[in-house]
């Protein structure tokens, strides 16, 4: 049997300001991607995730980012290489002591935005991130594409690598997603996305937003918790996964 981790950004509000209904992406994702402060989370929110998550049972990932509240980490920062280690550093960190306080841990990181984008071809900041999960906990999985600069620089320094794919955002021909600010970039349906999951789940492949069919490696699939319809789309999928008889599982 197939098996496919469900994954979800959340922890993602601030102070009075709620993104998301992290509550109910808590009963369907199988991990949980809890912000870490540096591009949204406020502490006594992410213990609020991290609690639940810990009562549900889904896996607790540090959703690691650059340092840019105002922009969601969205936007690219020229940090050098030995700032982005210790801003990552003290990330998982921090979400570790969350973690730990509401009985249960972090087991792996994923980049968050623009980060996630950047370290797809920037060897750089690649290199910069994987060696400060080294430094933490070198037995910590990474979150990220297939064929990256990331998992080339995780995979030299021993960590474990887990493939993932978006199940609502479109796919450039090259196997990048298509920009946020590009119409078209952030898919809506919940039935065509729940057939298009199952589809790479089931054969690695992938229609990119030109038409043209490309492969996609997939050990989890990510459902944004701030997308809208969120809840919707996140239960289609597991409900055709379920259906066609796919495992829905964490993979740590």
């Amino acid at each position: 049997m197939a098996v496919i981790d469900l994954n979800a950004d959340l922890g993602e509000g601030f102070g009075v300001w709620r993104l998301g209904d992290d509550d109910a992406m808590l009963g369907i994702v199988t991990s949980a991607n809890v912000a870490c402060g540096f591009h949204a989370g406020d502490p006594a929110g992410l213990l609020r995730v991290c609690r639940t998550a810990a009562e549900r049972g889904v896996r607790i990932g540090a959703q690691v980012s650059y340092r840019d509240l105002a922009g969601f980490g969205r936007r690219f920062v020229d940090v050098t290489a030995e700032d982005l280690i210790a801003d990552v550093v003290y990330q998982i960190g921090a979400l570790q002591a969350i973690a730990a306080a509401a009985g249960s841990t972090v087991c792996y990181v994923k980049p968050h935005g623009a980060l996630y984008n950047t370290i797809v071809t920037d060897r750089t900041q690649a290199g910069a991130l994987a060696e400060a999960v080294r430094l933490v906990d070198p037995a910590l999985p990474v979150l990220g594409i297939a064929g990256s600069a990331f998992f080339d620089e995780a995979a030299r320094r021993g960590l474990r690598t887990v493939a993932e794919a978006f199940a609502d955002r479109a796919y450039r021909p090259d196997g990048r997603l298509v920009s946020r600010r590009e119409p078209g970039a952030v898919l809506d349906d919940p039935a065509a996305i729940a057939e298009r999951v199952v589809t790479m789940a089931t054969s690695g492949r992938i229609i990119a937003i030109d038409g043209t069919e490309i492969g996609v490696s997939v050990e989890s699939v990510c459902v944004h918790g701030d997308s809208p319809g969120a809840v919707r789309i996140a239960t289609a999928v597991r409900e055709a996964l379920a259906a066609a008889g796919i495992d829905v599982r964490a993979f740590c």
